[in-house]
Parts: C-alpha cells; sequence; structure tokens
C-alpha cells in the first residue's frame, strides 16, 4: 500500500467523521497490548507476535479482531524494557519531575498493514465511535517506538511523517530510512546499514576474502543493505561470485534453487544479509542437505540470534563472522523481568500467554497434554530469550530511546519555566516534540553518548562477533573485535584474527607474489586473473600487483623481478682477464722496445745502426714506447682526465711514431739521389731538416688535437641504450669531426709512408730499410683497417678492447718489421755488420 494510499484513506476516515457525527467504525478498533496512561504519553508498535491468522473478509458483515500466533519472547523483552524504563523515569526526580510518562503498546504480529493500523489508533485513538472531538484533538502520543523491522518501519513512517509525530526505531536498520524527504521524522539508536554493509565490506576484504557469494532478504531491508554491500565491496577489489535473495513466504522450491546455487559455486564465503525471519526457514532447508562448508558473514540481524546459535541442526554456521549491536547492562532490569506475573495484569491476555509459553502449561483445562498453570511458577529458573540479560544488545536500544524521549520532554518543560518562570506542564505537540528530540544530547545509563544527526541515525559502533562451539555442542558468541565509525579512517575495524575460528580461503585467483602482475582472464570478474611475471627492467614488489613498474634508468630489475639493482656498470678493467693479457702485452712491448733500445745503444758506431740514421732510429724507438704505453689508458674506469688523456696520446704517439718513419723513408730516396752524378739533394735533407719534419708533422696533430679538446673533449658518458640490464661507461668522443680527423691524419701519413716505402723497396742495397717500412706499413694499414668496423660494430667494453688490441698490434707489427733484421744482423750475424757489405752491390729479387 503506498504513503498517498493511506494518507488518502487517513483523511476520508476523518472527513467522514466530520460529515457523519457519530459515525461507528466497520470493525473493532485497535488496542493496545499494554498500556499505562500518563500525563504525557509515548507509543509503541512491536512484533510481539510473528505471524497472524490469514482470514478473508467477505465484506457482508462486522470483521472479527485479528488473532495472532508464534509468540515472541525476545520482543516480549523489548516491551518490558520499554515499561521499565518508564518506571524508571517516573521514580526519578532528576527527569520529569511531577509528571508521569505514560505507554501504549501495539503488537503488529509482523505485519505491515497491523503496523499502520496500530499508528493511526496512536494518532487518533481507540474509540470505537468517531465524533467531531475525535479529528479536533491532539495526537494521543507524542512520539512512537519502533518497528523492529525496516519493513514496517518504513510503512508506520511513511504514515506519520506528515503529521510530524516522531518514530524512533531500535532495530530498523536500512540505510533508506536516512531519506529525510521520504521519511522527515524518522529516527532510531541503532545505526544504519550504512554504515554495517561498509564494515562488512572491510572485514571481507581484512580475511584476504574477494570472491564471494551473496544472499539477502528479498525486502527493503536486504536489498537497500546488500546493494551497499556490494557498492563497497567492488571498492575493495571484491567480487561477488552470485546474489540472490529469498523471502520467508517463498515455496521450498525456491529456497532449494538458491541452495543449488551455493553448492554449485567456488566461493567458500558466504554474505547473509538476511533478517532473521527470512533465515530460519532457509536454514531449516539447508539442514536437509549435505552442504559444503561454508564461511558465514552475517547482518546485525540474525549475527547474534540465540534461537539460531542454540539449535544444533544449525551446526554448519560455526565460525560465522559478523557485526553486532554492542552489548549493554541495565541494573534491575532482570529483577524486573522475572517479577512479571499474570496475578498483576489479571485482565491481560498477553502476560497469560506469555506465562504458558515461557512454563508450557495452561490457565484453562484442556485435553491436550499440557499441564495446568498454578502461578506459582518462578521465572528466575527459566532460560531463554526472555530472562536473557547478559547482552542486551536490542533490547538496551530501546530503552535509550524512551529516554531520549523523556529528556526532550524534560527540555521542553525547562525551557517554557525559563520563559513563563511557571512550573505547570506544558502543552506539548508532536512537532515541538521532534524538534527537541533532534536536538537532544546525554549520555544514557548504558554509557552510551546519544545524538542524531542530521540524518535522525546515532554514531556508528559495532562489535564482532565469531559463531564458536561450545562444550554443550551448541555455538557461543565470542567478541573478536569492533567496528567504530569515530576512529579515524583506516582504524576504524579492529579484529584480533588469532581469536578467530574457521578462516577458509576464498578466492577466484591465487595471489600474485611479487615479481609478477595480475592479468584479468577473458569473459571473467576481475578477481579471477593469471600471473604474469613482469618484464625484464619492471618489477612488482607487493602482493596481487596490477601492473609492474619500471626500474628508473640505472636500475635494473632482480631475477625474482620484485625489487631494482643497481645495473652493472661495465668497463674495461684491469682485473677483467682482457684487460689483464692487455695490460701484459703492453708491458712485453715497452720492454722489447727498452731492449731494442739498449741493443742499437750498445752498437751505435757500427755501420748498420749508422747507416740506418741512428737519429730517427732512436725517435721512433721512444714514439714506439709511447704507442705501447698509451693503450694502458684505454684501460680502467673512465674519468674527464682519462678519456681526454687516452684519445690524444694515441693521436700524437702514433703521428710521431709514422713521422719518424716517413723520415726515414726520405732518407733512403734522398739518398738514392744523393749517389747520381751531380745530385747535391742530401744537402736540403740533413738531420735539421729530418728533425724539422718529424716536428711539423707531429706539431699539426697537436694542433687537431688542441682544437678538438676546445671545442668538443671526450667525456665519461654512460651508455645505457646498447644494453637494457647493464650500463657500459666508456668515453664518449665529443667531436666526432675531431676524432676522425685525429684518425684520417694519421692514415693519411701512413698511406703516405707506405707509397714512399713502396717506391723504394728494390733500391740496389744488401740493407734496404725501405722494404722493411713498405712491410710494415702493410700490416699496419691493415690493421687499422681492420679495426674500423671492428671497432663500430664491437659492443660494451669491446669497443675499447678492439682499439687497444689495434694499437698494440700495430706497434708491435713497426717494432718487429723494422728492427728485427737489424738485431738479427747485430746480435747473430755480426759479420755483416760492415761497412764493405753494407754499401755492397747486389741484385734486389722478388718483392
Amino acid at each position: 500500500m503506498s504513503q498517498e494510499t493511506l494518507l488518502l484513506l487517513l483523511w476520508l476516515t476523518r472527513i467522514s467523521a466530520i460529515l457523519v457525527p457519530g459515525c461507528s467504525l466497520l470493525g473493532l478498533p485497535a488496542l493496545p497490548s499494554l498500556y499505562f496512561e500518563g500525563d504525557v504519553n509515548i507509543g509503541a508498535v512491536l512484533s510481539l507476535h510473528t505471524e497472524e491468522h490469514g482470514k478473508i473478509n467477505l465484506f457482508n458483515h462486522k470483521p472479527e479482531p485479528t488473532s495472532c500466533f508464534r509468540f515472541n519472547m525476545q520482543e516480549f523483552q523489548t516491551a518490558q524494557t520499554l515499561i521499565f524504563a518508564t518506571e524508571e523515569i517516573n521514580n526519578s526526580t532528576d527527569l520529569l519531575p511531577n509528571m508521569t510518562l505514560g505507554y501504549k503498546i501495539f503488537d503488529t504480529c509482523g505485519s505491515v498493514s497491523l503496523a499502520i493500523r496500530s499508528v493511526m489508533a496512536l494518532m487518533n485513538g481507540f474509540e470505537e465511535k468517531l465524533s467531531e472531538k475525535s479529528c479536533s484533538k491532539a495526537p494521543l502520543v507524542q512520539a512512537i517506538i519502533g518497528e523492529t523491522n525496516s519493513g514496517p518501519s518504513i510503512g508506520i513512517a511513511s504514515t506519520v511523517g506528515p503529521f510530524n509525530i516522531s518514530v524512533i526505531s531500535h532495530f530498523a536498520t536500512c540505510a533508506c530510512l536516512s531519506d529525510k524527504k521520504k521519511y522527515p521524522t524518522f529516527l532510531r539508536t541503532i545505526p544504519s546499514d550504512y554504515y554495517q554493509s561498509r564494515a562488512l565490506a572491510q572485514l571481507v576484504k581484512l580475511f584476504g576474502w574477494t570472491w564471494v557469494g551473496a544472499i539477502r532478504s528479498r525486502n527493503d531491508y536486504g536489498n537497500s543493505g546488500m546493494a551497499t554491500f556490494i557498492e563497497a565491496a567492488q571498492k575493495h577489489g571484491i567480487c561477488i561470485e552470485y546474489s540472490e535473495s529469498f523471502f520467508r513466504t517463498d515455496p521450498r522450491e525456491e529456497f532449494q534453487r538458491v541452495i543449488e546455487v551455493m553448492k554449485r559455486s567456488t566461493a567458500k564465503v558466504v554474505v547473509a544479509f538476511v533478517a532473521q525471519g527470512d533465515l530460519i526457514p532457509f536454514l531449516n532447508e539447508m539442514a536437509l542437505h549435505n552442504m559444503p562448508e561454508f564461511q558465514w558473514v552475517g547482518s546485525e540481524s540474525w549475527i547474534t540470534s540465540r534461537s539460531i546459535a542454540e539449535t544444533k541442526q544449525f551446526n554448519f554456521l560455526k565460525g560465522a563472522l559478523g557485526f553486532a549491536i554492542t552489548k549493554a547492562k541495565l541494573d534491575g532490569l532482570w529483577d524486573f523481568l522475572v517479577n512479571v506475573h499474570p496475578s498483576k495484569s489479571p485482565n491481560n491476555s498477553l502476560v497469560k500467554e506469555f506465562w504458558e509459553t515461557s512454563f508450557q502449561c495452561s490457565f484453562e483445562k484442556s485435553q491436550n497434554t499440557t499441564a495446568l498453570c498454578t502461578g506459582s511458577e518462578n521465572l528466575s529458573t527459566v532460560q531463554n530469550q526472555y530472562t536473557a540479560v547478559s547482552e542486551l544488545r536490542i533490547s538496551s536500544k530501546v530503552y535509550t530511546a524512551v529516554y531520549a524521549i523523556a529528556n526532550s520532554l524534560h527540555n521542553i518543560i525547562e525551557d517554557e519555566k525559563s520563559y513563563t518562570n511557571e512550573s505547570t506542564i506544558p502543552d506539548f505537540n508532536p512537532k515541538k516534540v521532534f524538534q527537541y528530540l533532534k536536538k537532544v544530547r546525554f549520555t544514557a545509563k548504558t554509557s552510551e553518548k546519544i545524538y542524531f544527526d542530521e540524518n535522525g541515525d546515532p554514531a556508528a559502533r559495532y562489535e564482532l562477533v565469531n559463531w564458536q562451539p561450545g562444550e554443550d555442542g551448541t555455538l557461543h558468541f565470542q567478541p573478536v573485535g569492533v567496528y567504530d565509525t569515530s576512529l579515524a579512517i583506516g582504524h576504524q575495524l579492529i579484529a584480533n584474527q588469532e581469536r578467530v575460528i574457521w578462516v577458509p580461503l576464498s578466492v577466484c585467483s591465487r595471489n600474485c607474489p611479487p615479481g609478477t602482475r595480475k592479468a584479468v582472464q577473458k569473459r571473467k570478474p576481475l578477481c579471477c586473473y593469471d600471473c604474469v611475471p613482469c618484464a625484464e627492467g619492471e618489477i612488482s614488489n607487493i602482493t596481487d600487483a596490477n601492473d609492474c613498474m619500471p626500474c628508473d634508468l640505472e636500475y635494473w630489475s632482480n631475477e625474482k623481478r620484485d625489487c631494482c639493482v643497481l645495473k652493472l656498470v661495465e668497463f674495461l678493467s684491469y682485473t677483467d682477464m682482457m684487460g689483464i693479457m692487455l695490460v701484459l702485452f703492453s708491458i712485453f712491448g715497452t720492454c722489447i722496445t727498452f731492449f731494442v733500445a739498449i741493443i742499437f745503444f750498445v752498437h751505435k758506431d757500427t755501420p748498420i745502426v749508422k747507416a740506418n740514421n741512428s737519429e730517427l732510429s732512436f725517435l721512433l724507438l721512444v714514439s714506439l714506447k709511447l704507442c705501447f704505453l698509451c693503450s694502458l689508458t684505454f684501460i680502467g674506469q673512465p674519468t674527464e682526465w682519462s678519456c681526454v688523456l687516452r684519445h690524444t696520446a694515441f693521436g700524437i704517439t702514433f703521428v710521431f711514431c709514422i713521422s719518424c718513419l716517413l723520415g726515414k723513408t726520405v732518407v733512403v730516396l734522398m739518398a738514392f739521389r744523393a749517389t747520381l752524378p751531380g745530385s747535391n739533394v742530401m744537402k736540403w735533407f740533413g738531420p735539421i731538416q729530418q728533425r724539422l719534419t718529424v716536428l711539423f708533422f707531429t706539431l699539426i696533430q697537436v694542433i687537431i688535437c688542441v682544437l678538438w679538446l676546445t671545442t668538443s673533449p671526450p667525456i665519461p658518458y654512460k651508455n645505457m641504450q646498447l644494453y637494457k640490464e647493464k650500463i657500459i661507461l666508456e668515453c664518449n668522443v665529443g667531436s666526432a669531426v675531431g676524432f676522425w680527423a685525429v684518425l684520417g691524419y694519421i692514415g693519411l701519413l701512413a698511406v703516405l709512408c707506405f707509397v714512399l716505402a713502396f717506391l723504394a723497396r728494390k733500391l740496389p742495397d744488401n740493407f734496404n730499410e725501405a722494404k722493411f717500412i713498405t712491410f710494415s706499413m702493410l700490416i699496419f694499414c691493415a690493421v687499422w683497417i681492420t679495426f674500423i668496423p671492428a671497432y663500430v660494430s664491437s659492443p660494451g667494453k669491446f669497443t675499447v678492447a678492439v682499439e687497444s688490441f689495434a694499437i698494440l698490434a700495430s706497434s708491435f707489427g713497426l717494432l718487429f718489421c723494422i728492427f728485427t733484421p737489424k738485431c738479427y744482423t747485430i746480435l747473430l750475424q755480426p759479420e755483416q755488420n760492415t761497412k764493405k757489405y753494407m754499401v755492397g752491390k747486389t741484385a734486389m729479387k722478388g718483392f
């Protein structure tokens, strides 16, 4: 029934009472089950019975009163707690002094229609005949407490909202009731499901469950709560494998269908946002099936239900987790509850029914086996939901609701007194009571701070409970944590996971370890994925990483791909085997050159040394020493000085060396020309001219190097493009023009020297040095022509090794080709080291 329809019926009833004075109701008026008339009254609608007898009205006679069955012990305790609170207030001198607070409690039997009919009675009264006074008098109560469930509370709040009558629920948690446009006067002393649903999502995330199933009641409570949970769960990366709904009146086949869905699922966790009345018939059906073990996560509606926990056939719920309303202690409540007796309310059939249900007896004789109630039974010996006061999770919320209304009324009195200086009872009206209720703030005897936010909701604080089996075989509620929205974000959920039993793994895919990333499987939820190793140079250092992170330029991923490590810096080191070999060859070449120089110095006066221009020979030996030593500058970690030194030293020493060879070649050619009749060429190429020639050619290379170093000198360079996993530390030549100018000049002199030596190779002497220079330059050119492609194509430190090897190879070629024949003659054939032999004319063959 819609809100508009209810309002229309209500106004039509009132209009008919005005137009037809003294009209009678077609049916018996709704009467309160428990009531006490005070100076000011509050109303309450509770499900004192769980079901009403179905009946069909034919509208041809006066409808009979509605009858209900299945007495609700928990709700009766709630009703008695409300009465306990009103009596406590009436006996207090601090709150509402000199005024009594009355109550009128209606039984809704779990029916929305009866709940709406009850609140209409609370507004209009419950007289059988209506008159003009029925519509002109004030509402019967100033505020209404109830209902326990969200469905009836929605109907109640929709009905009384337009009349500014406050409705305070102690257990209606649907987040939809926070909508002040639809339910402007609705308040509650229990937190909204808005918080509980998000707390459940955080709980599921805390235990690492990313693959869960969901069941809910097919009503506002279940639909709204589950929708909020799913929204929050998806933000935490939780996937819902299935979401099914049912209602307690569904046929058995519907329950079986949902059970089959749960059996086929792979999720090991079931989130049940179900009202207790809907869950019990579903659990009864589940008990008949061989169900796999599930980790149950429940809403506050049933997670502290002793009627479910103490039913042994529901043992498959062991380990259930959920958020419950915090426990409370009310001093004197137990004594008040056990003092309830039919003799104190002889005309109240509800109290008699309670007594008969508690002791399984009857006050009237019957043919069944039920024992006769004597009235001497003792409630203190009974253990049921009514006498259970160790937790008082729900009843305490009714207690605080009564005190919230009482404090609001008290504040109204105090404010009126301060304005008028009179102590008379003010003229209360529901609108004023609601305005004060919204602003009420006090600390209840349960140590709970009571206030309402702009949505009419209190602060959310839950207790996390775990169902653990006890020694008697039943399940007990073990507190294992709390959820408090007053704490900082990220610290609102506190759970002692070590005290929780039966926590299975419920994931669609196993966690991806560090070093891998998640790759979503096609046509499956985000929680179903494959673990793909990170690519080279990328890492993931957390579990279940969505993406791999690239390492910085100077870092590289380790083998496990879970952290970045510094890249290996590679250069031709003195400790490398290749570097050691090059150093040994360099030292060996230097020593051989030094040994040759000693031989020449010792035999400097012999014809063979004199005939080969001893001064240029010694300069050539010095340059070869420098060539061997300059190869050492290419070994070791490149620095600014070593990069400059290695290229300039190499360029200048080799030009110096080739200049000496060029000078020796020219001397040979000039000497041949000088032997011709009438030639005086040698006077133009004497020792001074030879020195100046060597100096001139060398100075040109020096000038090229100075220009190179001035414009763009070689610098150390970290080459990160050649290899991704390591850094090649090398010397950047800076100006490519300068680098190739140095090499080109060396090549130019080498070619010139080779051509001149080739032209002089067959001059008629027994010891023609030109042919040895020709061989040496042939080897030199071959080495450096081969060097160019090898240098360009060699990677990393091998580039430097190739260059160093070319220097050594060309140096050894020059040394051996030019000086080996001379040393051989000096040391092994001294008889040929004579002037006569040197100037002997012999025919040259071959080359």
